[in-house]
């Protein structure tokens, strides 16, 4: 007699369970991967920001380079890339462009987790990487303070004065590099491409620069730029009166420095101000390095109504600015009349 095979019939509940089960062991068991994957992707994504202030002090130099290239070849190629606010030209050289490639794709290209921001924009690559070399009195600065790549803003400005560049006024002429760390600047380097020099600071490590014996204020020398100094002129007079000595200049970079001791080996020795004042609108790749230079050195620079300027996000600073060391910054705010850079 042959018997029939019998049916199996399964529990749905059992089924369920069984599912629940198997979805919980490969959940736990991927869980662990990514976990780990994550964890080695957070560690790749910080930056050691001594290598990253020897890499910003390269990319200064070698922009510098191409800046004095260009100028010395007489190739500038200058044209309009619009107008400021005040209508003033913006102009466009060869040395901005190629000093563009060299300092944003050194940068990148040793750090390219980080956010770095140019006053130029060029699709053009370039393979150009980083040495490995760190200067003497930067490598006795403290190593391994490592920060997360994605609280990092670098601001570049590859030609900084280059309506002065094409005149001739190499003076005024910097290029530089910010470090903002969760838009504070911290790391500030301008070099002067026709003299070699670099200034540069980490702020609470160390700087290789130093500010002057003595500074007045009463009524101070102001620095200003030579591009729109009527305005200022008159803003100036009324804050600190008719007899404040008021230098036109060329370039932010310049400026900071000016408010700065100098070493004694420039071809031309630059100007001596107490205050440097900006009374429109400026961008942040213009000022964050020479603000990390005041910062190292107890100093400030601030919007006209005494606010800290956050270089992350738009590269806009519609505050103005007042910049100083050594001297009683608030005092100087208080005597400042009202006045709104939006409308002029």
């Amino acid at each position: 007699m042959t018997m029939a095979p019998m049916g199996i019939r399964l529990s749905p509940l059992g089924v369920a369970v069984f599912c629940l089960l198997g979805v919980g062991v490969i959940y736990h068991l991927y869980a662990g991967v990514l976990s780990n994957h994550l964890s080695y992707f957070r560690q790749r994504k910080k930056v050691d920001l001594r290598d990253l202030l020897a890499v910003s002090v390269e990319a200064a130099q070698l922009g510098g380079k191409e800046v004095k290239r260009v100028r010395e070849e007489d190739s500038l190629n200058e044209k309009s890339k619009g107008e400021t606010k005040e209508g003033a030209k913006e102009l466009l050289t060869m040395g901005d462009l190629q000093s563009h490639r060299k300092m944003f794709n050194l940068i990148k290209n040793t750090f390219p987790e980080i956010t770095v921001y140019s006053e130029e924009s060029d699709n053009q690559a370039d393979p150009v990487t980083w040495s490995r070399y760190i200067p003497d009195d930067i490598l006795k600065l403290e190593k391994g303070r490592e920060v997360s790549a994605d609280s990092i803003t670098v601001w570049i400005d590859p030609l900084d004065a280059t309506q002065e560049y094409t005149e001739k006024l190499v003076k005024y002429v910097t290029t530089m590099v910010c470090v903002a760390l969760e838009g504070k600047p911290v790391i500030g380097v301008i070099h002067q491409p026709f003299t070699g020099f670099t200034a540069w600071a980490m702020v609470g490590q160390g700087t290789n620069m130093a500010s002057r014996s003595d500074y007045n204020v009463n009524p101070p020398k102001v620095i200003v730029s030579r591009s729109h100094s009527g305005e200022v002129t008159n803003f100036l007079h009324t804050a600190f009166g008719n007899s404040t000595t008021i230098i036109p200049a060329g370039g932010a970079g310049y400026k900071v420095l000016s408010l700065l001791k100098m070493h004694s080996g420039q071809p031309e020795p630059i100007d001596e101000a107490d205050v440097y004042v900006h009374i429109t609108y400026i961008k942040k790749w213009d000022i964050c390095a020479g603000a990390a230079l005041l910062n190292a050195l107890g100093g400030h620079m601030t919007t006209l109504k005494g606010e800290n300027i956050d270089y992350s996000g738009t590269p806009v600073n519609k505050g103005g600015l007042v910049a100083s060391v050594d001297v009683d910054h608030k005092a100087i705010l208080e005597k400042l009349p009202n006045w709104d850079p939006s409308k002029h």
